[in-house]
């Protein structure tokens, strides 16, 4: 899966009302997944893990502590694309989703949900780049990994 199917199928399975866990969008993303091929699921979470990890920088998760940093960088990938490109380019716009602890928890685990519904296994997922909080070295310059905050 490439950068703009990741993105049309967010955009395709959005809800039309107001979502503010993204738990909608998590159901219908784990529904459409889990009816597509495999290749399709593991496709997902790659392009998942690469957005998150764009965003696990210093400039925008200083003030979270980990799982609210993770979660809140779900988020952004759950508003979509243009507010994800719109963060990338200015980090001041990440503000309201740090202060008012806007979170989407759900997303990260849509392609587990769906890897299980397909193959009736739990999936030991490994992705090229971690979603993990304080995982992007090159985010983090001035702290190794595992001193972040």
């Amino acid at each position: 899966m490439n950068e703009d199917a990741f993105w049309q199928l967010i955009e395709e399975s959005a809800p039309i009302g107001p979502d503010p866990d993204a738990e909608q969008l998590a159901a219908a993303l784990t529904q459409r997944l889990a009816n597509a091929p495999l290749p399709m699921v593991i496709g997902f979470a790659e392009q998942l893990s690469w957005m998150l990890y764009r965003l696990d920088r210093e400039v925008y998760g200083r003030e979270l502590p980990g799982d609210a940093f993770l979660y809140t960088r779900c988020a952004i990938v759950a508003a979509g694309r243009a507010t994800y490109e719109q963060i990338l380019h200015d980090p001041s716009a990440f503000a309201p989703y740090a202060r008012d602890l806007i979170w989407a928890e759900a997303v990260l685990y849509v392609p587990d949900r769906a890897y299980s519904h397909l193959t009736g296994e739990q999936w030991d997922r490994s992705t090229r780049y971690s979603f993990e909080s304080y995982s992007n070295a090159e985010g983090w310059p001035d702290q190794a990994s595992s001193d972040a905050p």
